[in-house]
Protein backbone atom coordinates (compact mmCIF):
# COMPACT_ATOMS: atom_id res chain seq x y z
CA UNK A 1 0.00 0.00 0.00
CA UNK A 2 1.13 3.21 -0.94
CA UNK A 3 0.65 5.84 2.02
CA UNK A 4 -0.10 9.31 0.25
CA UNK A 5 1.37 12.48 2.97
CA UNK A 6 -1.62 15.22 3.18
CA UNK A 7 -0.77 17.98 1.55
CA UNK A 8 -0.12 21.31 3.46
CA UNK A 9 -2.59 24.08 2.87
CA UNK A 10 -1.10 26.87 0.95
CA UNK A 11 1.55 29.24 2.59
CA UNK A 12 -0.35 32.78 2.90
CA UNK A 13 1.57 35.97 1.79
CA UNK A 14 0.12 39.03 3.21
CA UNK A 15 3.36 41.27 3.23
CA UNK A 16 6.74 42.17 2.19
CA UNK A 17 9.16 43.16 5.06
CA UNK A 18 12.08 44.88 5.43
CA UNK A 19 14.50 45.13 9.04
CA UNK A 20 16.50 47.46 9.46
CA UNK A 21 18.59 47.44 12.38
CA UNK A 22 20.48 49.63 15.42
CA UNK A 23 18.47 52.80 14.05
CA UNK A 24 17.87 55.41 15.89
CA UNK A 25 14.94 57.78 17.00
CA UNK A 26 15.86 60.39 15.06
CA UNK A 27 16.70 58.19 12.17
CA UNK A 28 13.21 57.00 12.23
CA UNK A 29 11.89 60.03 12.18
CA UNK A 30 13.90 61.55 9.61
CA UNK A 31 12.76 58.19 7.51
CA UNK A 32 9.54 59.38 8.00
CA UNK A 33 10.05 62.83 7.09
CA UNK A 34 11.71 61.29 3.36
CA UNK A 35 8.86 58.72 2.76
CA UNK A 36 6.31 61.11 3.35
CA UNK A 37 2.24 60.39 4.06
CA UNK A 38 1.49 59.44 0.28
CA UNK A 39 2.71 55.61 0.71
CA UNK A 40 1.94 51.80 0.62
CA UNK A 41 4.67 51.35 3.31
CA UNK A 42 4.12 51.61 6.88
CA UNK A 43 6.45 51.66 9.28
CA UNK A 44 6.77 50.76 12.80
CA UNK A 45 10.04 51.17 15.57
CA UNK A 46 11.00 49.38 18.42
CA UNK A 47 13.97 50.47 20.44
CA UNK A 48 16.05 50.48 16.98
CA UNK A 49 14.91 47.82 15.42
CA UNK A 50 12.72 49.14 11.92
CA UNK A 51 10.63 47.32 10.07
CA UNK A 52 8.98 48.67 6.79
CA UNK A 53 6.45 46.68 5.40
CA UNK A 54 4.11 46.46 2.12
CA UNK A 55 1.18 44.93 2.45
CA UNK A 56 -0.55 43.18 -0.32
CA UNK A 57 -4.21 41.89 -1.12
CA UNK A 58 -4.61 39.03 1.23
CA UNK A 59 -3.50 41.26 4.19
CA UNK A 60 -4.75 44.57 2.84
CA UNK A 61 -8.47 42.28 2.23
CA UNK A 62 -8.64 41.20 5.65
CA UNK A 63 -7.62 44.71 7.65
CA UNK A 64 -10.46 46.49 5.30
CA UNK A 65 -13.13 43.83 6.50
CA UNK A 66 -12.51 44.29 10.02
CA UNK A 67 -12.58 47.55 10.18
CA UNK A 68 -15.97 47.28 8.70
CA UNK A 69 -16.99 44.92 10.50
CA UNK A 70 -16.00 47.05 13.39
CA UNK A 71 -17.35 49.83 11.90
CA UNK A 72 -21.18 48.08 11.87
CA UNK A 73 -20.50 46.98 15.49
CA UNK A 74 -20.32 50.34 16.89
CA UNK A 75 -23.12 51.74 15.11
CA UNK A 76 -25.48 49.21 15.71
CA UNK A 77 -24.64 48.97 19.11
CA UNK A 78 -24.91 53.04 19.75
CA UNK A 79 -21.38 54.02 20.35
CA UNK A 80 -19.12 56.61 19.74
CA UNK A 81 -15.75 55.99 17.63
CA UNK A 82 -12.84 58.28 16.03
CA UNK A 83 -11.04 56.08 13.65
CA UNK A 84 -7.56 56.64 13.37
CA UNK A 85 -6.59 54.28 10.92
CA UNK A 86 -2.61 53.94 10.42
CA UNK A 87 -2.07 57.36 12.02
CA UNK A 88 1.27 57.01 13.73
CA UNK A 89 1.59 56.49 16.73
CA UNK A 90 4.90 58.28 18.17
CA UNK A 91 6.35 57.67 21.89
CA UNK A 92 9.60 59.25 22.30
CA UNK A 93 9.61 58.70 26.02
CA UNK A 94 9.52 54.89 24.78
CA UNK A 95 11.71 54.68 21.98
CA UNK A 96 8.92 52.82 19.90
CA UNK A 97 6.56 54.02 16.97
CA UNK A 98 3.73 52.64 15.18
CA UNK A 99 1.29 52.49 11.99
CA UNK A 100 -0.90 50.04 13.06
CA UNK A 101 -3.81 48.61 10.55
CA UNK A 102 -6.16 50.07 12.32
CA UNK A 103 -6.82 52.16 15.36
CA UNK A 104 -9.67 53.59 17.35
CA UNK A 105 -10.38 55.43 20.27
CA UNK A 106 -14.44 54.24 21.16
CA UNK A 107 -14.76 54.57 24.98
CA UNK A 108 -12.00 57.49 25.09
CA UNK A 109 -14.03 58.76 22.23
CA UNK A 110 -15.29 61.70 24.26
CA UNK A 111 -11.57 62.70 25.11
CA UNK A 112 -10.70 62.96 21.35
CA UNK A 113 -13.53 64.39 19.62
CA UNK A 114 -13.15 67.26 17.07
CA UNK A 115 -9.47 67.72 17.16
CA UNK A 116 -6.36 65.79 16.33
CA UNK A 117 -4.56 63.69 18.97
CA UNK A 118 -1.19 64.05 20.96
CA UNK A 119 -0.26 61.32 22.52
CA UNK A 120 1.96 63.50 24.68
CA UNK A 121 -1.11 64.15 26.50
CA UNK A 122 -4.26 62.03 25.14
CA UNK A 123 -4.86 58.69 25.87
CA UNK A 124 -3.77 55.98 23.08
CA UNK A 125 -6.29 54.52 21.26
CA UNK A 126 -8.69 51.53 22.98
CA UNK A 127 -8.51 49.30 20.31
CA UNK A 128 -5.71 48.47 17.48
CA UNK A 129 -5.92 45.93 14.99
CA UNK A 130 -2.44 44.17 13.41
CA UNK A 131 -2.50 41.87 10.18
CA UNK A 132 0.42 40.04 10.09
CA UNK A 133 0.38 37.06 7.69
CA UNK A 134 3.83 37.11 7.42
CA UNK A 135 6.21 36.46 9.69
CA UNK A 136 6.89 40.23 11.86
CA UNK A 137 10.20 40.93 14.23
CA UNK A 138 8.34 43.29 16.08
CA UNK A 139 6.83 41.66 19.37
CA UNK A 140 3.80 44.30 18.75
CA UNK A 141 1.63 42.98 21.85
CA UNK A 142 4.66 44.12 24.26
CA UNK A 143 5.03 47.76 22.29
CA UNK A 144 1.31 48.82 22.05
CA UNK A 145 0.93 47.07 25.62
CA UNK A 146 4.06 49.58 26.30
CA UNK A 147 1.68 52.69 25.17
CA UNK A 148 -1.29 51.35 26.92
CA UNK A 149 -3.51 50.07 24.26
CA UNK A 150 -6.53 48.85 26.50
CA UNK A 151 -7.45 46.21 23.58
CA UNK A 152 -5.80 44.60 20.76
CA UNK A 153 -6.55 42.80 18.45
CA UNK A 154 -4.42 40.10 15.75
CA UNK A 155 -5.45 38.17 13.22
CA UNK A 156 -2.71 35.85 10.85
CA UNK A 157 -5.18 35.18 8.31
CA UNK A 158 -6.14 32.11 9.70
CA UNK A 159 -6.63 32.61 13.99
CA UNK A 160 -7.52 35.87 15.44
CA UNK A 161 -5.85 36.72 19.06
CA UNK A 162 -7.58 39.30 21.17
CA UNK A 163 -5.23 40.62 23.86
CA UNK A 164 -6.91 43.09 27.18
CA UNK A 165 -4.46 44.90 28.58
CA UNK A 166 -3.96 44.44 32.61
CA UNK A 167 -1.44 45.41 34.99
CA UNK A 168 0.67 47.06 31.93
CA UNK A 169 0.89 43.51 30.17
CA UNK A 170 -1.73 41.85 27.54
CA UNK A 171 -3.35 38.99 28.98
CA UNK A 172 -5.13 36.63 25.97
CA UNK A 173 -8.91 36.57 26.15
CA UNK A 174 -11.80 34.71 24.14
CA UNK A 175 -14.03 37.41 23.81
CA UNK A 176 -13.63 41.13 23.14
CA UNK A 177 -14.21 43.49 25.96
CA UNK A 178 -15.36 46.23 23.91
CA UNK A 179 -17.85 43.66 21.62
CA UNK A 180 -18.74 41.00 24.12
CA UNK A 181 -21.60 40.15 21.93
CA UNK A 182 -19.27 38.77 18.84
CA UNK A 183 -17.86 35.30 19.29
CA UNK A 184 -14.51 34.20 17.33
CA UNK A 185 -16.51 31.94 14.83
CA UNK A 186 -18.73 35.16 13.59
CA UNK A 187 -15.55 37.15 12.34
CA UNK A 188 -14.28 33.84 11.03
CA UNK A 189 -18.05 34.25 9.31
CA UNK A 190 -18.20 37.06 7.66
CA UNK A 191 -14.49 36.91 6.05
CA UNK A 192 -15.61 33.62 4.25
CA UNK A 193 -18.47 35.22 3.25
CA UNK A 194 -16.85 38.43 2.04
CA UNK A 195 -14.31 36.16 0.08
CA UNK A 196 -17.43 35.66 -2.25
CA UNK A 197 -19.45 38.58 -1.95
CA UNK A 198 -18.79 41.66 0.41
CA UNK A 199 -22.30 43.25 -0.11
CA UNK A 200 -24.04 40.14 0.90
CA UNK A 201 -21.68 39.43 3.40
CA UNK A 202 -21.80 43.04 5.50
CA UNK A 203 -26.05 42.44 5.43
CA UNK A 204 -25.91 39.49 6.68
CA UNK A 205 -23.86 40.47 9.50
CA UNK A 206 -25.50 43.65 10.35
CA UNK A 207 -28.25 41.75 10.81
CA UNK A 208 -27.39 39.26 12.78
CA UNK A 209 -25.92 42.16 15.18
CA UNK A 210 -29.49 43.50 15.43
CA UNK A 211 -31.05 39.81 16.56
CA UNK A 212 -28.64 39.48 18.76
CA UNK A 213 -29.30 42.96 20.32
CA UNK A 214 -32.95 42.29 20.22
CA UNK A 215 -32.17 38.50 21.92
CA UNK A 216 -30.34 40.38 25.04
Amino acid sequence: MISIAPIAPPLLIGEKRVVLRNITWDGYQQLLKILGDNRAATLIFDRGTLEITVPLEEHEFSARLIELLIRILVVELGLKIKTMGSTTLDRSDLNRGAEPDNAYYIQNQPLVAGRTVDLATDPAPDLVVEVDITHTDIDKPALYASMGVSEFWRYNGREWRIYQLENSEYLEVSVSPTFPILPKEKLYEFLAAAQLDEVEAEVNFRNWVREMIKSN
